[in-house]
């Protein structure tokens, strides 16, 4: 690649940068945790993080505390309330989660209650299937909050905040290969095998995908990067990869969905053939819908389109049907047709597109 066409997609990928800077700050108000819309209140540890009430009630406040504690799109700050040093009740404050994942994980709120500090600090808490990101950030909260609450240090040493938990490094692994082994490895056997992998373990077992909620919420918030090393893996070579000449390598190599709809393909040997006009009509619609949806990003009109996305169908114990019912037509489309959602719609993937874009050699 000469050297133009390289600063091209790096300013390609600056531009993309600021276009989810932008989305974050209209819909959050908020740049990697610091949040712009309460320039004048305190948000600080001290007197908003905790408080007493008139009958004798502590109640520590975890906004601060957790506020680069990520769930699944946006921080998930709790009240802990407590009485004679024990966990009276744990509430929920106002948060950016998708309804259906924090109702799922909601369940974990009631856990603590009637524990001394000292034994809440000590439970082991499991996540809720179905709602893993936002039932940690909860966990963490808590953790915090009570530090907090004991007058421990609220910063535990950096790594306790890495997840050596199986499936965290099953998923790490399965991320690793995909992200290294097709860089060496041209095998149809082996490329199959890391499909099944992308799918089973990165999508069906721990839910872990890019889409614009995942993004957002990053660039709002923040990321814990030992906490999620596998998004982490994920958005290198989404956005790192490419600037070496490996563009959609995310797309092709990692994404589950992506590696669904390749199985799917080769399920059935009849492809439809399409004539190389439709192919670029329909790539035309792909840019005129992530030219649309951006705007109604950018002015408020529709944010919640982001939760429509076929993604979050992997954890279908929290995914709303609609969701669940687009996944699974483009699935039973790509039987007859090469990834049509990847190629043809995928506003993620629109994204990754523009991030790496460059003028093709010969062309002014």
């Amino acid at each position: 690649m000469s050297k133009p066409a390289k600063w091209q997609q790096l300013l390609s990928l600056i531009t993309c940068f600021l276009l989810v800077l932008g989305v974050s700050i209209r819909r959050d108000g908020k740049i990697q945790g610091h949040d712009l819309l309460q320039k004048g209140k305190a948000i600080a540890a001290g007197e908003d993080t905790i408080r007493t009430l008139d009958d004798g009630t502590v109640v520590v406040n975890t906004t601060a505390l957790g506020n680069d504690v990520v769930g699944y799109s946006g921080t998930v700050p709790l009240e802990i309330s407590l009485k004679d040093d024990h966990v009276v009740g744990v509430k929920a404050l106002d948060n950016a989660e998708t309804p259906e994942f924090f109702e799922e994980a909601s369940q974990l709120l009631t856990k603590w209650n009637g524990k001394s500090i000292d034994e809440a600090q000590r439970m082991q808490v499991d996540a809720v299937s179905g709602a893993t990101f936002t039932s940690k950030a909860i966990v963490e909260n808590m953790r915090r909050g009570l530090l907090y609450a004991a007058k421990a240090k609220a910063d535990a040493n950096i790594w306790s905040k890495l997840d050596l938990s199986a499936k965290s490094l099953v998923a790490l692994a399965v991320a690793l290969m995909a992200a290294i082994l097709p860089l060496f490895i041209k095998n149809r056997l082996y490329r199959l095998v890391q499909h099944v992998l992308n799918v089973a373990i990165l999508g069906f077992w721990c839910g872990t995908f890019l889409n614009y909620t995942s993004m957002v919420g990053y660039m709002s918030n923040g990321m814990n990067v030992l906490a999620l090393l596998v998004p982490v893996v994920m958005l290198v070579t989404a956005f790192v990869y490419p600037l070496f000449g490996k563009k959609s390598y995310y797309c092709t190599h990692v994404c589950p969905y992506g590696s669904l709809q390749e199985l799917a393909g080769k399920c059935v040997r009849y492809k439809i053939k399409m004539k190389p006009k439709t192919m670029k009509r329909l790539d035309l619609f792909r840019q005129i819908l992530w030219a649309v949806l951006m705007f109604c990003l950018w002015t408020g009109v529709w944010f919640d389109w982001i939760d429509y996305e076929p993604f979050s169908a992997f954890i279908f114990g929290s995914a709303s049907w609609v969701v669940i019912g687009i996944a699974l037509v483009f699935v039973l489309l790509s039987t007859v047709v090469v990834r049509p959602y990847c190629r043809f719609v995928c506003p993620t993937g629109s994204l990754f597109k523009y991030s790496q874009y460059s003028t093709p050699s010969g062309k002014k």
